[in-house]
């Protein structure tokens, strides 16, 4: 089973690093023991979010749930023949990553199946399911502790709701055109312009600063990797706001890589 559980580490990732060098690169500066915990966690989100996002066929909603059902199976046994879901449950199962933490995630992936219409309420508990709960996941890797896990929880769940709402307005052009989506609970896509997107930005900067001051809290073993993220994910939100409303339409805006690299530098080396 040892032998198997390093591979099935090892499969998260792989399936980590390919889809995503900003996380990828914050992941390098976890201590080491953390590391394997994180690709876990987010290869199962990214497994997920590949059967909504790419797999888009009549049998999503069936190969989803299959997927929840044997996260669950895995929970509650320690073992499971598809190594992404072996891995999670293992940092699962020794964190106490529940199922009220696993089942909103799933909850917001099947609502990405359908088209949907989001008011507040609908909008705020996708973000919950589908970013929220996966910042909270991390943080009980990092802290192992109940009572710091709890005073830090609401920091984690705004940095998580704030990478999602960048993510909304990075990947508007594609959810609109390829996957027929639209996640804010005002305007459309047709009629999204320079007020409705500044209006969303400052949303996004309130829960960046409090976030941000959650981060100095954590342990060393993880603050730094945490803090780079947010540092990504601030850049990604100054050249989304330097960025035309109509622009954004159609284009996805992205950090160079050159650009992660030295954020990468600048807090590996200064821690800042």
């Amino acid at each position: 089973m040892e032998q198997y559980t390093k591979a099935a580490y090892a499969a998260s990732r792989i399936i980590t690093d390919a889809y995503s060098t900003s996380f990828g690169l914050s992941i390098r500066l976890f201590d080491a023991p953390l590391r394997p915990h994180i690709y876990a966690i987010y290869g199962l989100v990214r497994i997920a979010d590949e059967i909504v996002d790419t797999n888009r066929k009549d049998d999503s909603k069936d190969v989803l749930g299959d997927l929840e059902q044997e996260t669950y199976r895995a929970l509650a046994t320690g073992y499971s023949t598809n190594p992404i879901v072996q891995a999670f449950a293992t940092t699962a199962r020794r964190y106490a990553i529940n199922k009220q933490l696993i089942e909103p995630f799933f909850s917001s992936m099947r609502a990405d199946l359908s088209p949907q219409t989001y008011d507040k309420k609908k909008y705020d508990a996708y973000i919950y399911g589908s970013a929220e709960v996966v910042g909270l996941m991390c943080l009980k890797a990092f802290l192992d502790d109940e009572s710091a896990y709890k005073k830090l929880a609401s920091g984690a769940r705004r940095l998580g709701a704030a990478y999602q709402k960048v993510n909304f307005l990075r990947d508007l052009a594609a959810d609109a055109d390829e996957l027929n989506r639209w996640y804010f609970p005002t305007g459309s896509y047709e009629s999204f312009d320079e007020t409705q997107k500044q209006r969303i930005i400052a949303d996004i900067s309130t829960d960046l600063k409090a976030g941000r001051a959650a981060i100095d809290k954590l342990p060393t073993s993880c603050r730094r990797a945490v803090l780079l993220s947010y540092k990504y994910y601030q850049t990604l939100l100054n050249k989304i706001e330097r960025t035309s409303a109509e622009k954004l339409k159609h284009q996805r805006i992205r950090v160079p890589d050159v650009q992660k690299v030295a954020l990468l530098t600048g807090v590996a080396v200064r821690g800042k």
